[in-house]
């Protein structure tokens, strides 16, 4: 879906490593991103330092979108896993 949206590979494969010290990522990007993984982690907290970041470079409106795509992804996961539904191949290496 990613590269269908402009999205190149090696960014797409860039996430699986360190996208926090990639130039590839703006720095909006990696606070988006390091927030997603805060929040998906539910062993670790969204602390005020990263809240503060991430409202340096969105809105509230964007950051209550950006929570609410990250919450339905990582429940639609889950359920996934909960029923043995495989991934779908959406993208492939």
């Amino acid at each position: 879906m990613g590269s269908r949206n402009g999205i190149t590979t090696e960014k797409l494969e860039a996430l699986l490593g360190d996208y926090a010290s990639s130039p590839l990522f703006t720095d909006a990007e990696k606070v988006a991103l390091e927030y997603a993984d805060a929040i998906t982690d539910t062993r670790r907290d969204v602390d005020d330092a990263l809240f503060a970041r991430l409202q340096r470079h969105y809105d509230d409106d964007t950051i209550a979108e950006i929570t609410m795509i990250v919450a339905w992804e990582n429940a639609s996961s889950r359920f996934n896993r909960a029923f043995r539904i495989p991934a779908q191949g959406f993208w492939q290496r």
